[in-house]
């Protein structure tokens, strides 16, 4: 996406990432045209204030219907590669969750992160006993990461909210796990 940036790009305005997503996390991404909107949505991200949903096809399928995932996470290297795991001296990480449907071995689940670690829903997911599809980093089964930021919502005046629709490339589980059949 920021290939195009210089395109759009007038004068000296943005645009600019306002945070990021996983390289193939889909779904919503905040863009800043103007500075001072880059600054105000990144103050709003910092302090955790921004709601967040993802969507992800799991595998398996948690035994309850919801719950929240309290464990701390911090950045590990393993050789050339590295992945967040728990760490009690890190900074807190909680995601609630619930499950949206299921199908046969794998779930439609709705993460709400309520604070912003580096790949927490991933490594939640994993540590929930349920990676994500396509997450070879943390457990999941081989193929193209099932996650998406599906909705986000900043609390600007006037109020910013973007939802995104299921990526052709995730509508065939999710369909398995009853979506779309709501």
């Amino acid at each position: 996406m920021e290939d195009f940036f210089p395109a759009w790009r007038v004068g000296r305005d943005g645009p600019w990432l306002a945070h990021r997503l996983d390289r193939d996390t889909a779904g919503c991404l905040a863009v800043a045209l103007k500075k001072a909107a880059l600054v105000e949505a990144q103050g709003y991200f910092a302090r955790g204030e921004v709601a967040k949903t993802y969507w992800a096809v799991v595998c398996g399928a948690p035994g309850a219907d919801r719950g929240v995932v309290e464990l701390p996470l911090a950045k590990v290297t393993v050789g050339k590669r590295w992945k967040m795991a728990v760490d009690e001296a890190a900074p807190p990480a909680v995601t609630g969750w619930e499950v949206k449907g299921r199908g046969d071995g794998i779930a439609w689940v709705e993460f709400t992160p309520r604070t912003g670690r580096t790949h927490q829903v991933r490594a939640h997911a994993m540590l929930l006993g349920h990676p994500i599809f396509g997450d070879e980093v943390y457990g999941g089964r081989a193929g193209r990461l099932m996650l998406l930021a599906r909705r986000i919502e900043i609390p600007l005046e006037p109020r910013v909210v973007a939802t995104a629709p299921v990526p052709a490339h995730m509508m065939a589980l999710m369909r398995a796990c009853g979506y779309g059949a709501e």
